[in-house]
Protein backbone atom coordinates (compact mmCIF):
# COMPACT_ATOMS: atom_id res chain seq x y z
CA UNK A 1 0.00 0.00 0.00
CA UNK A 2 1.42 3.39 -1.05
CA UNK A 3 2.24 6.18 1.39
CA UNK A 4 2.59 8.77 -1.39
CA UNK A 5 1.48 12.33 -0.65
CA UNK A 6 -1.00 13.86 -3.10
CA UNK A 7 -2.21 17.44 -3.01
CA UNK A 8 -5.96 18.09 -2.97
CA UNK A 9 -7.03 21.72 -3.41
CA UNK A 10 -10.54 22.69 -2.35
CA UNK A 11 -12.28 21.21 0.69
CA UNK A 12 -15.84 21.18 -0.58
CA UNK A 13 -17.92 18.10 -1.32
CA UNK A 14 -15.70 16.92 -4.18
CA UNK A 15 -12.41 17.79 -2.53
CA UNK A 16 -13.38 15.91 0.62
CA UNK A 17 -14.48 12.95 -1.49
CA UNK A 18 -11.19 12.87 -3.41
CA UNK A 19 -9.18 13.12 -0.18
CA UNK A 20 -11.21 10.30 1.36
CA UNK A 21 -10.74 8.03 -1.65
CA UNK A 22 -7.00 8.67 -1.70
CA UNK A 23 -6.68 7.95 2.02
CA UNK A 24 -8.74 4.76 1.77
CA UNK A 25 -6.24 3.51 -0.81
CA UNK A 26 -3.22 4.26 1.33
CA UNK A 27 -2.23 7.67 -0.02
CA UNK A 28 -1.57 10.64 2.25
CA UNK A 29 -3.66 13.50 0.86
CA UNK A 30 -2.72 17.06 1.77
CA UNK A 31 -6.04 18.91 1.73
CA UNK A 32 -5.66 22.65 1.11
CA UNK A 33 -8.34 25.33 1.45
CA UNK A 34 -8.15 29.02 2.30
CA UNK A 35 -11.02 28.64 4.80
CA UNK A 36 -10.22 26.76 8.05
CA UNK A 37 -13.95 26.14 8.56
CA UNK A 38 -14.11 24.36 5.20
CA UNK A 39 -11.26 22.07 6.26
CA UNK A 40 -13.05 21.22 9.53
CA UNK A 41 -16.27 20.53 7.63
CA UNK A 42 -14.40 18.33 5.16
CA UNK A 43 -12.93 16.18 7.92
CA UNK A 44 -16.37 15.70 9.43
CA UNK A 45 -17.81 14.90 5.99
CA UNK A 46 -15.11 12.27 5.48
CA UNK A 47 -15.80 10.73 8.90
CA UNK A 48 -19.53 10.43 8.20
CA UNK A 49 -18.97 9.13 4.67
CA UNK A 50 -16.60 6.33 5.73
CA UNK A 51 -19.00 5.29 8.49
CA UNK A 52 -21.95 5.35 6.10
CA UNK A 53 -20.08 3.15 3.62
CA UNK A 54 -19.53 0.57 6.36
CA UNK A 55 -23.32 0.20 6.74
CA UNK A 56 -23.61 -0.95 3.13
CA UNK A 57 -20.45 -3.04 2.95
CA UNK A 58 -20.75 -6.81 3.03
CA UNK A 59 -17.91 -6.99 5.50
CA UNK A 60 -16.07 -4.69 7.87
CA UNK A 61 -14.16 -2.03 5.88
CA UNK A 62 -10.41 -2.45 5.73
CA UNK A 63 -9.84 1.12 6.93
CA UNK A 64 -11.83 2.83 9.71
CA UNK A 65 -12.82 6.49 9.67
CA UNK A 66 -10.14 7.27 12.27
CA UNK A 67 -7.50 5.55 10.15
CA UNK A 68 -8.64 7.43 7.05
CA UNK A 69 -8.55 10.79 8.82
CA UNK A 70 -5.13 10.03 10.29
CA UNK A 71 -3.79 10.01 6.72
CA UNK A 72 -5.39 13.33 5.76
CA UNK A 73 -3.41 16.51 6.42
CA UNK A 74 -5.47 19.71 6.34
CA UNK A 75 -3.89 23.12 5.87
CA UNK A 76 -4.46 26.62 4.51
CA UNK A 77 -0.85 26.77 3.26
CA UNK A 78 -0.21 26.03 -0.41
CA UNK A 79 3.46 25.70 0.48
CA UNK A 80 2.63 22.25 1.92
CA UNK A 81 2.41 21.07 -1.71
CA UNK A 82 6.04 21.88 -2.51
CA UNK A 83 7.06 18.21 -2.62
CA UNK A 84 4.12 16.36 -4.23
CA UNK A 85 3.99 14.63 -7.63
CA UNK A 86 0.25 15.20 -8.17
CA UNK A 87 -2.24 17.90 -7.21
CA UNK A 88 -5.98 17.41 -7.75
CA UNK A 89 -7.79 20.75 -7.94
CA UNK A 90 -11.47 20.87 -6.91
CA UNK A 91 -12.23 24.59 -6.58
CA UNK A 92 -15.54 26.23 -7.48
CA UNK A 93 -16.54 26.14 -11.16
CA UNK A 94 -15.51 29.74 -11.67
CA UNK A 95 -12.60 30.64 -13.92
CA UNK A 96 -11.80 33.72 -11.83
CA UNK A 97 -11.45 31.49 -8.76
CA UNK A 98 -9.38 28.86 -10.54
CA UNK A 99 -6.93 31.18 -12.35
CA UNK A 100 -4.97 32.35 -9.25
CA UNK A 101 -4.96 28.79 -7.88
CA UNK A 102 -3.20 27.44 -10.97
CA UNK A 103 -0.77 30.34 -10.98
CA UNK A 104 0.05 29.67 -7.34
CA UNK A 105 0.38 25.92 -7.82
CA UNK A 106 2.64 26.48 -10.80
CA UNK A 107 4.95 28.61 -8.67
CA UNK A 108 5.02 26.29 -5.63
CA UNK A 109 4.82 22.71 -6.92
CA UNK A 110 7.87 20.78 -8.21
CA UNK A 111 8.64 21.13 -11.93
CA UNK A 112 7.45 17.60 -12.67
CA UNK A 113 4.24 17.81 -10.63
CA UNK A 114 1.07 16.98 -12.58
CA UNK A 115 -1.88 19.33 -12.04
CA UNK A 116 -5.19 17.47 -12.31
CA UNK A 117 -8.32 19.56 -12.79
CA UNK A 118 -11.41 17.96 -11.30
CA UNK A 119 -13.69 20.28 -13.22
CA UNK A 120 -17.04 19.51 -14.75
CA UNK A 121 -17.25 22.25 -17.38
CA UNK A 122 -14.19 24.49 -17.77
CA UNK A 123 -11.89 23.53 -20.69
CA UNK A 124 -8.56 22.05 -19.62
CA UNK A 125 -6.56 23.95 -22.24
CA UNK A 126 -7.76 27.20 -20.71
CA UNK A 127 -6.73 26.14 -17.20
CA UNK A 128 -3.35 24.97 -18.51
CA UNK A 129 -2.76 28.41 -20.05
CA UNK A 130 -2.50 29.86 -16.55
CA UNK A 131 0.67 27.82 -15.96
CA UNK A 132 4.12 27.38 -17.46
CA UNK A 133 3.58 23.59 -17.55
CA UNK A 134 0.67 22.97 -19.97
CA UNK A 135 2.04 19.52 -20.81
CA UNK A 136 1.50 18.56 -17.16
CA UNK A 137 -2.10 19.75 -16.86
CA UNK A 138 -4.96 17.30 -17.43
CA UNK A 139 -8.63 17.01 -16.54
CA UNK A 140 -10.11 14.17 -14.51
CA UNK A 141 -13.82 14.54 -13.87
CA UNK A 142 -14.50 12.49 -10.74
CA UNK A 143 -18.11 11.58 -10.08
CA UNK A 144 -19.88 12.06 -6.75
CA UNK A 145 -19.64 10.23 -4.37
CA UNK A 146 -16.01 9.78 -5.38
CA UNK A 147 -15.27 6.69 -3.28
CA UNK A 148 -18.22 4.78 -4.78
CA UNK A 149 -17.78 5.73 -8.45
CA UNK A 150 -15.26 3.62 -10.29
CA UNK A 151 -15.16 5.40 -13.66
CA UNK A 152 -14.03 8.93 -14.48
CA UNK A 153 -13.87 11.18 -17.51
CA UNK A 154 -10.28 11.97 -18.49
CA UNK A 155 -9.72 15.10 -20.56
CA UNK A 156 -6.27 15.88 -21.98
CA UNK A 157 -5.75 19.51 -22.94
CA UNK A 158 -4.33 20.48 -26.33
CA UNK A 159 -0.78 20.38 -24.91
CA UNK A 160 -1.11 17.54 -22.37
CA UNK A 161 1.72 15.06 -22.93
CA UNK A 162 1.33 11.33 -23.40
CA UNK A 163 3.57 10.82 -20.37
CA UNK A 164 1.16 12.86 -18.24
CA UNK A 165 -1.76 10.77 -19.46
CA UNK A 166 0.07 7.56 -18.56
CA UNK A 167 1.04 8.87 -15.11
CA UNK A 168 -2.52 9.84 -14.28
CA UNK A 169 -3.90 6.54 -15.57
CA UNK A 170 -1.47 4.84 -13.19
CA UNK A 171 -2.71 6.95 -10.28
CA UNK A 172 -6.32 6.17 -11.13
CA UNK A 173 -5.58 2.45 -11.35
CA UNK A 174 -4.26 2.59 -7.79
CA UNK A 175 -7.62 4.08 -6.81
CA UNK A 176 -9.44 1.23 -8.55
CA UNK A 177 -10.79 3.52 -11.24
CA UNK A 178 -10.97 3.23 -15.00
CA UNK A 179 -11.10 6.25 -17.27
CA UNK A 180 -12.93 7.15 -20.44
CA UNK A 181 -10.88 9.64 -22.46
CA UNK A 182 -12.79 12.43 -24.24
CA UNK A 183 -11.73 15.56 -26.11
CA UNK A 184 -11.43 18.94 -24.43
CA UNK A 185 -14.67 20.89 -24.79
CA UNK A 186 -16.78 22.86 -22.28
CA UNK A 187 -18.78 20.37 -20.22
CA UNK A 188 -16.96 17.47 -21.92
CA UNK A 189 -19.56 14.68 -22.39
CA UNK A 190 -21.25 14.01 -19.06
CA UNK A 191 -22.07 17.54 -18.00
CA UNK A 192 -22.83 18.91 -21.43
CA UNK A 193 -25.71 16.41 -21.51
CA UNK A 194 -26.52 16.17 -17.79
CA UNK A 195 -26.79 19.91 -17.12
CA UNK A 196 -29.36 20.29 -19.90
CA UNK A 197 -31.41 17.42 -18.50
CA UNK A 198 -31.31 18.78 -14.95
CA UNK A 199 -32.16 22.31 -16.07
CA UNK A 200 -35.14 21.04 -18.07
CA UNK A 201 -36.31 18.94 -15.11
CA UNK A 202 -36.22 22.04 -12.91
CA UNK A 203 -38.17 23.94 -15.55
CA UNK A 204 -40.84 21.20 -15.57
CA UNK A 205 -41.09 21.51 -11.81
CA UNK A 206 -41.37 25.28 -12.05
CA UNK A 207 -44.19 24.93 -14.61
CA UNK A 208 -46.07 22.57 -12.27
CA UNK A 209 -45.98 19.63 -14.70
CA UNK A 210 -44.91 17.23 -11.91
CA UNK A 211 -43.80 17.31 -8.28
CA UNK A 212 -40.21 16.33 -7.34
CA UNK A 213 -41.04 12.76 -6.31
CA UNK A 214 -43.02 12.10 -9.47
CA UNK A 215 -40.41 13.66 -11.72
CA UNK A 216 -37.57 11.67 -10.21
CA UNK A 217 -39.73 8.56 -9.98
CA UNK A 218 -40.25 8.46 -13.74
CA UNK A 219 -36.51 8.26 -14.36
CA UNK A 220 -35.96 5.65 -11.66
CA UNK A 221 -38.95 3.43 -12.46
CA UNK A 222 -39.19 3.82 -16.21
CA UNK A 223 -35.52 4.10 -17.14
CA UNK A 224 -33.86 2.28 -14.26
CA UNK A 225 -31.77 5.27 -13.18
CA UNK A 226 -30.56 4.98 -9.58
CA UNK A 227 -31.41 8.65 -9.04
CA UNK A 228 -33.71 11.12 -10.75
CA UNK A 229 -32.46 14.44 -12.17
CA UNK A 230 -33.57 16.50 -9.18
CA UNK A 231 -31.98 14.07 -6.72
CA UNK A 232 -28.83 14.21 -8.80
CA UNK A 233 -28.89 18.00 -8.69
CA UNK A 234 -29.26 17.91 -4.90
CA UNK A 235 -26.29 15.56 -4.66
CA UNK A 236 -24.05 17.69 -6.89
CA UNK A 237 -25.12 20.96 -5.25
CA UNK A 238 -27.45 23.49 -6.86
CA UNK A 239 -24.79 26.20 -6.72
CA UNK A 240 -22.48 23.98 -8.78
CA UNK A 241 -25.32 23.25 -11.23
CA UNK A 242 -25.91 26.98 -11.65
CA UNK A 243 -22.23 27.78 -12.21
CA UNK A 244 -21.86 24.89 -14.68
CA UNK A 245 -24.83 26.06 -16.75
CA UNK A 246 -23.44 29.60 -16.80
CA UNK A 247 -20.08 28.32 -18.03
CA UNK A 248 -21.77 26.33 -20.80
CA UNK A 249 -24.01 29.25 -21.78
CA UNK A 250 -21.09 31.66 -21.99
CA UNK A 251 -18.76 29.16 -23.70
CA UNK A 252 -21.17 28.27 -26.48
CA UNK A 253 -23.10 31.56 -26.51
CA UNK A 254 -26.24 29.43 -26.58
CA UNK A 255 -29.45 30.31 -24.74
CA UNK A 256 -30.39 26.64 -24.33
CA UNK A 257 -28.02 26.55 -21.35
CA UNK A 258 -29.68 29.54 -19.63
CA UNK A 259 -30.32 28.50 -16.00
CA UNK A 260 -33.96 28.12 -15.06
CA UNK A 261 -35.42 30.89 -12.87
CA UNK A 262 -36.31 28.44 -10.10
CA UNK A 263 -32.71 27.23 -9.93
CA UNK A 264 -31.45 30.79 -9.53
CA UNK A 265 -34.02 31.48 -6.81
CA UNK A 266 -33.13 28.37 -4.82
CA UNK A 267 -29.41 29.14 -4.91
CA UNK A 268 -30.10 32.72 -3.82
CA UNK A 269 -32.08 31.37 -0.85
CA UNK A 270 -29.30 28.95 0.14
CA UNK A 271 -31.26 25.81 -0.74
CA UNK A 272 -28.28 24.03 -2.27
CA UNK A 273 -29.23 20.37 -1.90
CA UNK A 274 -27.79 17.76 0.40
CA UNK A 275 -24.95 19.93 1.67
CA UNK A 276 -27.37 22.58 2.97
CA UNK A 277 -29.96 20.10 4.27
CA UNK A 278 -32.60 20.91 1.66
CA UNK A 279 -32.91 21.28 -2.07
CA UNK A 280 -35.64 19.79 -4.24
CA UNK A 281 -35.95 17.18 -1.51
CA UNK A 282 -35.45 17.49 2.28
CA UNK A 283 -32.42 15.91 3.94
CA UNK A 284 -31.85 15.20 7.60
Amino acid sequence: MTEQEVGVVGAGVMGAGVAQDLAQHGFRPILVDVAPAALDAARERIRKSVRAESLFASSKPAVSSDQVLARVSATTRYEALSGVDFVIENATEDIDVKRPIYQRLDAICPKGCVLIANTSCIPITRLASFTKRPALVIGVHFMNPVAMKHTVEMIPGSKTSGQTIDKVKGLLEQLGKTCIVVKDSPGFVSNRVLMLAINEAIRLLDEGVADPDSLDGIFKSCFGHPMGPLETADLIGLDTILLSLEVLRDSFDDAKYEPCRLLKDMVAKGRLGRKSGAGFHPYA
